[in-house]
């Protein structure tokens, strides 16, 4: 699974979830990419099943490109435990995804082969996305 190997504080606050991606919104380095239309954290076991997802499908040939990392860490409190007595131990790890990030990229397949491999890996994901090609190649 994907984690840091160091933070510099074991627990965060959850923050906002408002606005939009304005870094990391174009396919830069494939041809096609997977783009969040939503916001919302997607955990690092939905990164990895999605990326399992491509790499089943396209059968290993291609190259891929995971553009999003969990770096925010998640508390959880045990169960039937009270109110109060400060906040949960560290249970997991999230990807913060704002509408416009580019989630997944893919090169090296056919358009078709790389919509249906992105489309098995949007269903993994826990926000809507969308299948987007790179501007500027051939179809200005």
């Amino acid at each position: 699974m994907l984690m840091p190997k160091k933070v510099k504080y074991r627990k965060q606050q959850k923050g906002k979830r408002r606005g939009k991606a304005w870094r990391g919104s174009d396919v830069t380095f494939g041809e096609y990419g997977l783009k969040s239309m939503e916001a919302g954290w997607v955990s690092e076991r939905q990164i990895e099943a999605g990326r399992v997802a491509i790499t089943r499908f396209i059968k290993r040939g291609g190259k891929i490109w995971i553009r999003i990392f969990p770096d925010k860490p998640i508390t959880k409190k045990p169960a039937e435990t009270r109110m109060g007595k400060g906040k949960g131990a560290p249970e997991g790890w999230v990807a913060v995804v704002r509408p416009g990030k580019i989630i997944y990229e893919m090169e090296g397949v056919t358009e078709d082969m790389a919509q249906e491999a992105m489309r098995l890996a949007g269903h993994k994901l826990c926000v809507r996305t969308k299948f987007v090609k790179r501007f500027g190649k051939e179809d200005v």
